[in-house]
């Protein structure tokens, strides 16, 4: 089976390979790799390394409250931070936490041999749900313990379908499981995992850390002032073809904030054309800002978590397609959160919900309907956000729980 898994391997790199002259992501993700050669040792005998994998950013955000505290409690380590996606190493490559960043390589056994030569890492952490069987193999070859962290499985995965038996066994092979809540805990217990701790999620640290920061944009806040600000994160066209028109009915007594999923230059102009209201890229604002203008659009990566400070609302983008985007990034201010209804996978936005935190929409209709009354009533808008508030700070300390979990594997 090892071997289909590594010809099924090998076949995807090649299908990027011949993807990459038409598709930029799949450029980067080559281009990456290519650069990223690993040299024949780069971390001394003696230097003890940590090894931190992510498949992108919405991971690492996840374990770099880990990674970060591994580090303060533990210098004598070197962090060795890994990506699979571009959309995780082009953003952090420059993360001045760990001591090298790079691309993890294709999962082929001469690739994967090579890479650990070179790295010869004391201890692994794999974040969430990144399983690569054929680095798993010779990790565990080699005895070296690998801790996933935050771990979320659910019914539907094939480790518990009738034919996921060799997947099994090789969940079975890995050193700890850290997961999120008690289904996942149930989940691993009925396939034979048994070395697996509750110890919830840590995007709760990571939000609740960002929170504690001053803000970064103090030019919106005189721009804010005397309106409601509704800040719209991590949207899709989907989502601005209901948002749009309802921005257009409430400029005057209101400003807005759109983040799109992606910011590339095409997608960005797309908006200003869209929306039709007065628009400024937040790029351009921060440098000259327009006072006039009713909607600010974000044109960079990595703004949107220091942005929901200035909002009275946060909407999250993804509902009507996926599945929605991160919503601790806005409870963890104090905000109602509003989503559409692709929510059912997030035990946030389900738990979230339920409490009056969170305001789940369906089309145009609800979605104004919600927007009104949290506009309109001043009391349920502080009472949600209140709400919103203290879910995420009832779910604290998934970090020093792992950190303290972790020391008998450091011996």
């Amino acid at each position: 089976m090892r071997w289909l898994y590594t010809i099924i391997i090998s076949l995807y790199g090649l299908g990027i390979r011949a993807a990459s002259p038409f598709n930029h992501k799949a450029a980067l993700w080559v281009k990456g790799r290519k650069k990223s050669v690993v040299p024949a040792r780069h971390f001394t005998v003696d230097q003890r390394v940590a090894w931190f994998h992510c498949a992108s950013l919405g991971e690492f955000e996840q374990g770099r409250p880990v990674l970060e505290a591994f580090k303060d409690e533990h210098p004598d380590y070197r962090i060795l931070l890994t990506f699979f996606s571009p959309s995780g190493y082009e953003i952090r490559k420059n993360y001045d936490r760990a001591d090298l960043v790079t691309y993890l390589p294709l999962d082929t056994p001469g690739k994967m041999k090579a890479f650990l030569d070179a790295f010869h890492p004391a201890i692994v952490f794999f974040v969430k749900y990144e399983f690569w069987f054929n680095c798993l193999y010779i990790l565990r070859n080699r005895k070296i313990p690998v801790i996933v962290l935050s771990a979320h499985f659910r019914p539907s995965q094939h480790f518990f379908r009738a034919y996921g038996g060799w997947f099994r066994k090789q969940l079975r092979q890995l050193t700890h499981f850290f997961v999120q809540d008690e289904v996942s805990w149930q989940l691993l217990q009925s396939i034979g995992v048994k070395d697996v701790t509750i110890s919830g999620d840590t995007r709760f640290d990571r939000v609740g850390s960002i929170a504690g920061q001053p803000g970064r944009f103090p030019g919106i806040s005189p721009w804010g002032s005397g309106k409601s600000v509704i800040l719209a994160g991590s949207t899709w066209p989907q989502d601005e073809s209901l948002l749009f028109p309802l921005f257009r009915k409430l400029a005057g007594g209101s400003r807005f904030i759109i983040a799109p999923h992606e910011v590339d230059n095409e997608r960005i102009m797309q908006i200003h054309k869209d929306c039709g209201l007065k628009s400024q890229s937040l790029s351009v604002f921060l440098q000259n800002p327009d006072p006039g203008a009713d909607l600010l659009v974000v044109d960079s990566i990595g703004q949107l978590s220091g942005l929901y400070r200035y909002a009275g609302i946060a909407y999250i983008g993804g509902g009507f397609g996926k599945g929605i985007h991160n919503i601790l990034e806005a409870a963890t201010f104090g905000i109602p959160v509003v989503f559409g209804p692709k929510f059912g996978k997030f035990r946030e936005a389900r738990e979230l919900a339920a409490a009056g935190g969170a305001y789940p929409i369906r089309d145009r209709e609800s979605l104004e309907e919600v927007m009104n009354r949290l506009l309109n009533n001043e009391s349920l808008r502080a009472e949600s956000g209140n709400t919103a508030r203290d879910y995420v700070e009832k779910n604290l300390g998934a970090t020093r729980l792992i950190l303290s979990g972790i020391k008998k594997y450091l011996q």
